[in-house]
């Protein structure tokens, strides 16, 4: 029987842990990687080829959700499931928009889990049943500045994306412009562009559109003042 390859994307290591021994439980996983964040869930992806990622959707330097898209642009016969603590319609639409076949809440059993990867690697999707059940409601919208739902769409790039998580996470222009290895103009420039096409001018309101639209986790929202 050939192996599953599966990489690991998970930022917290007491839950990537407890995900690989589960996984190493089961005869047909091979667990090729395991990553802590997304940038090197990237480089990894890129490297190992593996069948399926299961990808946190909220980790630093590189959300789940942009991580994704790029794994998929460099390794697009990579399945990706993406694992989150919340359900939010949000935070589903984001997943799927962003090419993941699978969605599973954190609080999934060991069995649904090993499940969800067997069939995204058959080519079929897989979402956790109380997501499932609301796939019917999820619309193409996306969360204005106060967290609410338009159905105006806003399409940022992968860089876009990656200064927004950056600011969100209270990093100056110059520390994200030593991380992405860009220049400072060009940070601000960046960032004029995301205020402008998110129609949101202060630090503050792109962090709670990063945390609405599940870019970063809710406690990032605490550096900010």
């Amino acid at each position: 029987m050939k192996q599953i390859t599966v990489l690991l994307a998970e930022d917290h290591m007491i839950v990537r842990e407890g995900f690989r021994k589960m996984l190493e439980m089961e005869n047909d996983f091979e667990i090729v990687g395991e990553a802590q964040d997304g940038r090197q869930a990237v480089a990894l992806a890129k490297k190992l080829h593996p069948d399926v990622v299961l990808m946190d959707i909220a980790m630093p330097l590189l959300n789940g959700l942009e991580a994704t898209r790029q794994v998929l642009k460099a390794v697009p016969d990579t399945r990706i499931v993406i694992l989150s603590a919340h359900s939010d319609d949000a935070y589903v639409k984001n997943a799927i928009e962003s090419g993941a076949v699978g969605f599973l809440l954190k609080q999934t059993s060991a069995h649904m889990v090993c499940d969800a990867i067997r069939e995204v690697q058959k080519g079929k999707k897989y979402y956790s049943p109380s997501v499932s059940r609301r796939q019917d409601r999820i619309h193409p919208m996306t969360p204005d500045r106060t967290g609410q739902f338009t159905k105006k769409a806003v399409q940022l790039t992968s860089r876009e994306m990656e200064v927004l998580q950056l600011i969100a996470e209270g990093k100056a222009n110059k520390e994200t412009a030593s991380e992405l290895g860009i220049g400072i103009k060009t940070v601000e420039k960046h960032r004029e562009h995301i205020m402008q096409k998110l129609d949101i001018h202060d630090t503050a309101g792109l962090t709670r559109y990063a945390i609405s639209a599940g870019i970063i986790e809710s406690s990032v929202q605490l550096t900010v003042v």
